[in-house]
């Protein structure tokens, strides 16, 4: 049977050029050139404020529970405000704002004074200030950037990392008197137009506007300069390929933390380019928090929404049951992204399914590609596509390079939207670059259907992740664990593929709380959950039927472990935004691993 049709959408339509290289690989690049942009994003936020001053910008929820909003034109005279404080306190290219709170209007009007002042702002995972026993990687942190201020919205929650990062001055937005830390009230101070015009005409292209940090596979955060140039040619670059932006601005509701490019970058910035508006999410895809995205999706309807895997299989359930819900969610829905990982395809099934009861339609769902280091949109599937894990083609201004590795595609970056490097580690940058000034991204592509590359790729793996069994077979773990998952749903949440050297590949996984209190019917607690025969039986019960399918010892799933503990955010085993580090997890649970691989009567051995 046929699928009801998608809604109407203006996206570019899917071109691309390959050229052959002497290794066996190719370049892919889009025919269609790169168009003119802002060269600051501090002018793009005054283009903003021109267009739409009335307009509401930036909206949270208040500790009484009601919406607060800020217009464009009051943002702007906070922004000039604050900017022409930070000047005036010193701040600039060698002495950055470090920001260690999470989303917030006060968190983005600091950001937005620093692009309009000319100074580097770098946001750092609030996990590294409240969560770490031993505070090692945000001292590390602000020993490289050498700020000259640090922001936290409250001084209270900070006390222990700002005593460790003592003597730095203090910037909060409430009293911080106790501390003597400086509030934003107090920074503000009347701007001195001439000179911040002055300051504005001078951020150019490669001025650095952010800081953000990627812990990568091993060592301390790297710090990855992401310039003005880098983020307003990603703007141009996703305006060039979903035209339909134009026709009405957007509305985001969007919890993505940002100190992530994702949410930061990807998604901030779409709001400025396009002068949109941003309710502030105070939720996210964690047990107790998913309730306020719920909350917060019955007051607002977005127009796009944003979101990691985790974020959708959090969700799923509670649109499920909750037609009116549903219903508010889909009202104004143009178009459903997901990135950061690979999306099962039983959530975009899912999703496909709800919008078709609710609307007699397909709300068109997309993805792309790309890292922290290209700012990040690198690929997008910026035309209909029928199924998850299609990341598109490469959009204009960017080439690809695919080289043959290990049988796979390893592929390579280059364009305005790439980062020039790591702030004050010549010694990182210089590995992260090949000999033709691509950057290393460590991930494998390959195309959907190489006689028809219009397609698109599909990612295809960490080129680090795979492994081998002790047969010499390749397991290719990104691939795996999305169909594992997929064939559990709705009860698994996530997992880590194991085997290594190993004769079968096990899981250690985490369950999906909402999914196995639906399918149990009642609200257990997580180790009753665990337990419970039900919820062991669809494990056993899907990955039997996927081991039916696919009985090649590179697919096939011998044993599962249930693992009760939450992924840990201090150690790095999952990101801010929900992305699992395979090969962290790994080193960090060993002793789970060794339990999966013997008599525990807990693990679960599909048949």
């Amino acid at each position: 049977m046929s699928k009801p049709p998608f809604a109407a959408l203006d996206l570019a339509p899917p071109r691309i050029a390959l050229t052959p290289t002497a290794n066996g690989g190719f370049l892919a690049t889009a025919p269609d050139p790169l168009g003119p942009h802002d060269p600051s994003l501090g002018r793009l936020f005054k283009a903003a404020v021109a267009a739409a001053p009335d307009r509401t910008f930036l909206a949270e929820r208040a500790a009484g529970g009601h919406w607060v909003s800020l217009s464009y034109a009051a943002a702007d005279a906070r922004v000039d405000a604050l900017a022409q404080g930070l000047l005036t306190r010193g701040l600039g290219p060698e002495r950055p704002l470090l920001i260690l709170s999470g989303n917030a209007i006060d968190h983005a009007l600091l950001a937005l004074a620093c692009f309009v002042a000319g100074v580097p702002v770098a946001t750092v995972s609030p996990a590294y200030a409240l969560q770490s026993q031993d505070l090692s990687k945000l001292c590390h942190i602000a020993e490289l950037v050498t700020p000259g201020l640090v922001y936290v919205a409250d001084t209270e929650p900070f006390s222990r990392a700002l005593d460790v990062l003592a003597p730095l001055p203090v910037l909060c937005s409430h009293d911080g008197a106790g501390r003597g830390a400086l509030t934003l009230d107090r920074l503000a101070l009347s701007p001195d137009r001439a000179r911040l015009a002055g300051v504005l005409a001078a951020t150019g292209t490669d001025t650095v506007a952010r800081i953000l940090f990627t812990s990568g596979s091993t060592g301390m955060p790297k710090g990855v300069i992401n310039t003005h140039g880098m983020l307003t040619a990603n703007q141009q670059m996703l305006a060039q390929i979903w035209p339909f932006l134009n026709e009405t601005p957007p509305v985001l509701l969007d919890w993505l933390p940002w100190n992530h490019t994702f949410g930061a970058n990807h998604n901030f910035n779409l709001v400025l380019r396009h002068a949109g508006t941003l309710y502030i999410d105070g939720g996210k895809p964690a047990p107790g928090l998913i309730e306020q995205t719920v909350r917060n999706l019955a007051d607002v309807s977005p127009t796009v929404y944003f979101n990691v895997p985790a974020g959708f299989a959090a969700l799923l359930p509670h649109l499920e049951r909750d037609e009116a819900l549903a219903g508010h969610f889909f009202r104004r829905l143009r178009l459903i992204f997901y990135a950061g990982a690979a999306l099962p395809q039983d959530l975009w099934e899912r999703l496909e399914a709800l919008s078709i009861r609710l609307l007699g339609h397909r709300v068109p769902m997309t993805s792309s590609w790309g890292s922290t280091e290209t700012a990040p949109l690198a690929t997008a599937a910026h035309y209909p596509i029928e199924r998850a894990g299609v990341i598109g083609l490469p959009v204009p201004g960017v080439t690809l390079k695919l080289v043959p590795t290990g049988g796979k595609l390893e592929v390579r970056v280059k364009g305005p939207n790439v980062t020039p490097g790591y702030w004050r580690r010549d010694d990182l940058t210089a590995k992260a670059f090949d000999e033709d000034g691509f950057y290393m991204i460590g991930d494998a592509l390959r195309l959907v259907d190489p006689a028809s590359p219009e397609q698109g790729f599909v990612f295809d793996g960490r080129v680090a992740e795979d492994f081998k069994l002790n047969t010499g077979t390749w397991v290719h773990v990104g691939a795996l664990r999305v169909a594992a998952l997929a064939a559990c749903s709705p009860v698994l949440q996530d997992a880590l593929v194991t085997g290594h050297d190993r004769a079968e590949i096990g899981l250690l996984a985490w369950p999906n709380l909402a999914g196995c209190r639906a399918l149990v019917g009642a609200e257990l607690d997580a180790a009753a959950l665990l337990g419970h025969p039900a919820v062991r039986n669809r494990v056993a019960e899907g990955l039997a039927k996927w081991n039916a399918d696919h009985p090649g010892s590179s697919f096939r799933v011998g044993r599962v472990l249930l693992l009760a503990d939450p992924p840990s955010v201090d150690a790095g085993e999952i990101t801010d935004k929900g992305y699992i580090n395979q090969r962290i997890g790994l080193e960090l649970r060993a002793a789970e691993i060794a339990r999966l691989y013997g008599d525990d009567p807990a693990v679960i051995r599909p048949g």
